[in-house]
């Protein structure tokens, strides 16, 4: 079985007030092996990277459309979507990220050339896991 990711690079604007921001890299990392998920590795000026692990079919779903619950959400920005706009919400409190769509959805068409959307499973790794969690519950 091949085994390859998919990596990348997003600058955002980390949005402080209307007239202040700051902009980051971000590197995208998609593994095949962790199917429904994408890493952002955002790298802070002066402290250590901070990686966010996202589901796929939220960044997929957010460049088109309000989208998310809880401490992510994600949506398209402007009458053309030509950006995106991530909220993230932690106990120690928000971040609020834009970036130009564009090199968002190349990234995520990488990633459904290498794990389709709706085939991250086989029939084979469905069976595994599945067997694993009604192991799990045997006494």
């Amino acid at each position: 079985m091949q085994h390859s990711t998919v990596q990348g690079h997003l600058v955002m604007s980390l949005v402080v007030s209307t007239e202040l921001s700051f902009r980051l890299v971000v590197e995208l990392e998609y593994d095949p092996a962790d199917p429904f998920a994408v890493r952002l590795t955002f790298h802070l000026p002066g402290d250590a990277p901070v990686t966010w692990v996202f589901a796929r079919e939220l960044l997929f779903d957010g460049v088109a459309r309000p989208t998310g619950e809880g401490d992510v959400h994600v949506h398209p920005v402007g009458e053309e979507l030509s950006e995106v706009c991530v909220v993230l919400r932690s106990p120690e409190g928000h971040a609020r990220l834009r970036a130009c769509a564009a090199p968002l959805t190349a990234f995520l068409a990488r990633t459904d050339r290498l794990v389709p959307r709706g085939r991250e499973l086989t029939g084979g790794e469905i069976d595994a896991q599945l067997a694993d969690i009604l192991g799990g519950c045997e006494r």
